[in-house]
């Protein structure tokens, strides 16, 4: 029953955009019924029309409107400088009228107004995704009213902030809804927002307290919902889980990422790509050869029916309307995979693409140096392993803003899990069992006196344990000096004199001779905790772990050439080269060096080039190449505002698939246009040998029209 209904709803939808259509369809009943009966007797006859009936003046009242109403719009498509079109449809209704054959003009009616319904259903399938997009936007926000918090407040949003931290109101606010429900647009920066359970995050901001679990779907395609914790950024068109959040808003609701979207997708449904540009510009002499066919007809057979024949039948639907829906439909697929495109003529670039760059570092790799392995010093007693070196080392690190310091605490959150595992299987207590999920603001471990020197390392006290992790000169240093593996006392002498600890060395070089080489594409910090030098952490770019498969996928669509754009040095380059199936490395380059070759191989004038980068030094070299693609985990960048692709959802398998989908979507235009073209010229030839009757014809155009339609949707399949 559900189902009915909503059929039933879906055909009063399509009348209430096309009102004519239901009149046409309800005509057909008179001029059944009544078609011939004439109570004026000859008093309404024409010389040209005979005498209709009054049912055929209905249908002949229903022509005039709807000539009318097409004679409109094509003036005002040549207003903007598009020819109209839609002349063959408006000579074939009057043909039919003029031969009598009422029947076949309802029929052509029928086409008019149903082949409009069809390509507003066309069009509304075509654009679900885009318009699921749209729907999903912000329009409202609810700033809070307590006492110092949000726009009451006297001070800066710092000061707004503190404020609601003070009065600790959360829940109280929620329950007794104390905030104001305003317009997205009137929310000003610094004001503090609540955003209560299953809404949308209104605009870019900051979350205040606690922690949230946010949907991410509307922003990048992630399907996994992302847990948040206070000072985390919040994006607009993020859902709110089950428990209400504060934020404070860091951008007005104009220049927010939802919004950012919304522009991308408007401005690529606003554009028109130029197969579909020459598909319009196919429709004129499709026209003159339809006029043509039907004139020779008429003049050959000397039957002016024979005209009305031919020109029910010829329909520029599949040029006029097949091909920008395929596009369209290709359009929302990318959008569905996270894949934004700011204009329809990239689409269609993409599915030409024959060499591809890519930067290195967070493009084919991930976007920090991740640890790779704990290397102890040989020679040091200790009463730690390695998992518990990252465990202490990642509760220091995670204080740290250096670039090596989210690979480490990363891998301490890492480490930590393991040793509880291990001391729930052994039945025994963890050693540091309070230290648990470094860095993501849960549960703690007692950490004091932190401290960071710029480009040395971070120290601090961790669980009792002085902790230093950095350069080798920093974790060693003490208050007299250089220390020894074993020396267990920090204001010691340089060289232990204990049996045991000559060995480890006292110099930098000593140690670095004990630890050993690094890789040329390795790089370590080194760990000292309660005063002994006893470990290194080594850590390396790691390539993503999908990028060899996605590159490979890549070559598998006929990509020529995959180079590589890095300013790494060399051998480093290599390395991640070689791991990821990577053919051409330059490396050691500046931004304008990436600029000059990617201009040096658009010069093959039949290479299409695409850049795929992330960072702000990228976005020179995504702005010169045929197609810039920028990877991005939702937030705005330089390299996303030159970029003509954005991939929201920060995965390099979006790379390969965004090619297929953009040749997929230009196959399935192309078959719908030449499917429904040649449907189309078979039938008018039909018709000029009179195999086709003039009121069968009118319906044949129709099935021709929805075919050619349908054809052009199925690039909304998901085959790749």
């Amino acid at each position: 029953m559900s189902k009915l209904i909503r059929f039933f709803t879906k055909i009063l939808d399509i009348c209430r955009l096309v009102p004519m259509l239901p009149v046409v369809v309800i005509a057909a009943i008179p001029l059944a019924l009544l078609g011939d009966w004439r109570p004026w007797g000859n008093a309404m006859a024409i010389p040209v029309l005979c005498n209709p009936g009054f049912g055929q003046w209905l249908v002949i009242a229903l022509v005039l409107i709807i000539v009318a109403d097409t004679v409109r719009g094509m003036i005002d498509d040549l207003r903007h400088g598009q020819v109209g079109v839609d002349l063959l449809a408006v000579v074939a209704i009057l043909s039919t009228v003029a031969v009598h054959e009422y029947w076949a003009s309802w029929a052509v009616m029928l086409m008019v107004t149903s082949g409009e319904a069809i390509e507003e259903y066309a069009q509304a399938k075509a654009e679900h995704s885009l318009t699921a997009l749209m729907e999903a936007a912000p329009r409202t926000a609810h700033v809070v009213s307590l006492p110092g918090v949000g726009r009451d407040s006297a001070g800066d949003a710092g000061d707004a902030s503190e404020g609601f931290r003070r009065v600790g109101q959360f829940a109280t606010a929620s329950a007794a809804h104390r905030f104001d429900t305003v317009p997205v647009e009137q929310v000003r920066l610094g004001d503090v927002l609540m955003v209560l359970p299953g809404e949308t995050v209104p605009v870019d901001g900051e979350l205040l307290s606690g922690s949230a679990t946010l949907d991410l779907s509307n922003i990048n395609g992630e399907p996994v919902p992302r847990e948040v914790f206070a000072g985390a950024r919040m994006m607009s068109g993020a859902v709110n889980g089950s428990s209400a959040l504060t934020m404070r808003a860091t951008q007005v609701a104009a220049d927010s990422q939802y919004q950012r979207i919304l522009e991308l997708v408007a401005s690529a449904q606003e554009s028109r790509p130029a197969v579909v540009k020459t598909a319009d510009r196919l429709a004129v002499p499709f026209t003159v050869l339809s006029l043509v066919i039907a004139g020779v007809a008429w003049a050959v057979s000397g039957v002016p029916t024979r005209f009305a024949q031919v020109l029910v039948l010829a329909t520029p639907c599949p040029l006029l309307i097949a091909a920008p829906v395929a596009y369209i439909a290709g359009t929302g697929r990318l959008a569905a995979a996270g894949v934004l495109i700011k204009a329809q003529d990239v689409l269609e670039n993409l599915g030409r693409v024959t060499q591809v760059f890519f930067d290195k570092t967070g493009t084919l790799t991930v976007k920090q140096p991740q640890v790779v392995r704990v290397e102890m010093l040989p020679g040091a007693a200790t009463q730690f392993d390695g998992d518990h070196v990252l465990m202490m080392a990642g509760v220091v690190e995670s204080y740290s803003v250096h670039i090596l310091s989210k690979g480490i605490a990363k891998a301490g959150t890492e480490a930590m899990a393991r040793l509880r595992r291990q001391s729930e299987n052994d039945g025994r207590p963890c050693p540091e069992s309070d230290a648990v999920w470094f860095g993501v603001g849960r549960e703690h471990p007692v950490v004091k006196g932190i401290n960071e020197e710029a480009g040395k390392g971070v120290s601090g006290e961790v669980n009792g344990h002085v902790v230093r992790v950095g350069r080798l000169s920093f974790a060693a240093a003490g208050k007299d000096g250089f220390l020894t593996a074993g020396n267990a006392d920090p204001t010691g002498p340089r060289h232990d004199p204990r049996p045991g600890t000559e060995a480890a060395g006292g110099t930098e070089e000593d140690v670095r001779t004990r630890f050993g080489l690094l890789q040329p594409d390795e790089m370590a910090s080194y760990v000292s905790i309660d005063g002994r030098l006893i470990a290194r952490i080594v850590l390396r770019d790691v390539p993503r772990a999908n990028a060899g498969t996605a590159l490979a996928k890549l070559h598998a669509l006929g990509v020529a050439k995959l180079a590589m754009l890095t300013g790494d040095k060399r051998a480093s380059a290599d390395i991640i080269a070689n791991e990821v199936g990577i053919d051409e490395v330059h490396a050691e380059l500046f931004p304008e060096d990436k600029v000059a070759a990617v201009k040096s191989a658009a010069e093959d004038g039949n290479a299409v080039t695409m850049m795929v980068g992330d960072g702000v030094n990228d976005a020179p070299v995504l702005a010169v190449a045929d197609i810039g693609v920028a990877m991005t985990d939702g937030t705005s960048t330089a390299a996303s505002e030159s970029a003509q692709v954005v991939i929201m959802t920060d995965d390099i398998a979006a790379v390969p698939r965004a090619i297929a989908i953009a040749r997929r979507t230009k196959r399935v235009m192309l078959q719908a246009v030449i499917v429904g073209l040649a449907l189309a010229v078979i039938g008018m030839i039909a018709a000029a040998f009179d195999l086709i009757p003039v009121v069968v014809g009118a319906f044949l155009q129709e099935a021709i029209d929805v075919v050619s339609i349908l054809w052009a949707l199925t690039a909304l399949i998901d085959r790749d």
